[in-house]
């Protein structure tokens, strides 16, 4: 697939209230991912009071999740492509609930990891395969602004638990880090509880020869799309789809240019997040860390509301080059906050949170629209994983490369990430904001 690739528009269909809510539904693992991250960097801070915990275990802790989502959205993406969407749809969460809530009765720092993990596990299964439901679902011209929303609940996520964090810390309650780490099995419960009823993907049906279910599929949810028939007969002269596809042809280059441009994106965004109180102090920024805190939050759901109009008005390819281009810049201005006045370094720290949040709203859109049916949930897991791992690395040396180098360098590191995005972007980025998810087998 490339840049100038022609590609086949799909026919306008209307948005239903089916579309909103398994898009709705999907939220869940966007918000916990983002809640959990949120409230990690808070609870490190609390957890001493109740059992030690040194740099190393912190930095594991922290980047216990993004572990966890890389094993999880490999796996269970290769799953979903085998055995069905809609199976690891609905246990994925089970998962992240009893593990949520299991994490109030730790007492040192390895069983702490162990259920952060398996919150990632749950988490990364559902990122290989609630985009990819959502994808094969709702109508092209519709897909990108859906899609993005994912983005936004996970930045939803990640500010309420900056916030309810920052109360719980007020409060200065010993077990207040407790409360706030369990409480993300709250909404996990919703969300599983929600999802009863979910219909599998009439697309992976028919991948599977079961017209009848997807016929069945089709009539009772979309009924003024998809031509089951058509799509059948387009997958008849197709061979079955194979893990190792994403490594052949024009897989290989969107499994390449997916995963770089999904590394450079959340390795920054992860590393300066998780740690952002640190961050904050480090810059020489309020020294309870709150007041310029608390800010970067409101401008980081502002960036994904305006994200939502820029992922439905402009290109996925241009979209992605402009924005890597202005976070390089404002992140290596921000680098440079302890020996820069506040009013030159905040700016360019808002600046890069609005622009972070807006761009990163491609993270849920384009991953399904890189690959075709057959091997697309098996992709979106590769690409979510590899992300992750990256993102996890860079979370785990991020302390200590501030003990070791201090700011400066560890933020023009990160700037130096996103300038690699942009390259990336502009040499390999495809246009695939019109593409129906059938293009590869019509």
């Amino acid at each position: 697939m490339s840049a100038s690739s022609p590609r086949t528009a799909a026919p306008p269909e209307r948005l239903s209230r089916f579309h909103l809510r398994i898009t709705a539904l999907t939220f869940g693992a966007n918000f916990s991912d983002g809640y959990a991250l949120g409230s990690i960097g808070i609870a490190l801070t609390l957890i001493p009071q109740s059992f030690p915990v040194n740099d190393v275990w912190s930095g594991l802790i922290a980047s216990s999740v993004l572990i966890g989502i890389f094993v999880g959205s490999i796996t269970c993406g290769w799953l979903g492509d085998r055995f069905g969407r809609r199976l690891v749809y609905m246990l994925d969460f089970v998962l992240i609930v009893v593990a949520s809530a299991a994490q109030f009765f730790v007492h040192d720092p390895g069983t702490l990891f162990v259920l952060r993990l398996l919150i990632g596990f749950g988490v990364g299964a559902d990122y290989a395969l609630g985009p990819t439901l959502v994808a094969e679902f709702v109508p092209a011209r519709f897909r990108g602004g859906l899609l993005a929303t994912l983005t936004v609940a996970w930045t939803v996520g990640y500010t309420a638990a900056y916030f309810i964090g920052t109360w719980v810390s007020a409060l200065g309650t010993g077990d207040g880090w407790r409360w706030l780490l369990a409480s993300g099995a709250i909404p996990a419960a919703a969300v599983l509880v929600l999802r009863l009823g979910t219909p599998e993907s009439p697309r992976w049906l028919i991948t599977k020869g079961r017209l009848t279910e997807a016929r069945a599929i089709v009539a009772k949810f979309l009924p003024e799309g998809l031509d089951v028939d058509a799509v059948a007969a387009a997958h008849a002269r197709r061979t079955p789809g194979r893990y190792r596809d994403l490594f052949r042809g024009k897989n290989l280059r969107s499994t390449v240019f997916g995963s770089v441009f999904y590394n450079a994106q959340v390795i920054p965004y992860f590393a300066v997040y998780s740690f952002l109180p640190i961050i904050l102090l480090s810059l020489g920024m309020d020294a309870d860390g709150f007041a310029a805190g608390a800010l970067l939050n409101v401008f980081l759901l502002l960036g994904g509301l305006v994200g939502l109009w820029l992922v439905a008005k402009t290109g996925r390819r241009p979209l992605i080059i402009w924005t890597f281009g202005i976070m390089a810049v404002a992140l290596a201005v921000v680098s440079f906050g302890e020996h820069a006045p506040l009013w030159v370094v905040l700016p360019a720290f808002l600046v890069f949170t609005f622009v972070m949040s807006a761009s990163s709203n491609l993270d849920q859109v384009y991953p399904p629209e890189l690959f075709p049916t057959n091997v697309r949930a098996a992709g979106v897991g590769l690409v979510n994983g590899v992300s992750r791992i990256g993102s996890a690395v860079g979370t785990f040396l991020l302390p200590l490369t501030l003990g070791a180098w201090g700011i400066t360098p560890t933020l023009l590191v990160l700037a130096g990430i996103l300038a690699i995005g942009m390259v990336v972007s502009i040499l390999m980025a495809p246009e695939t904001s019109h593409l129906s998810m059938d293009d590869d087998e019509l």
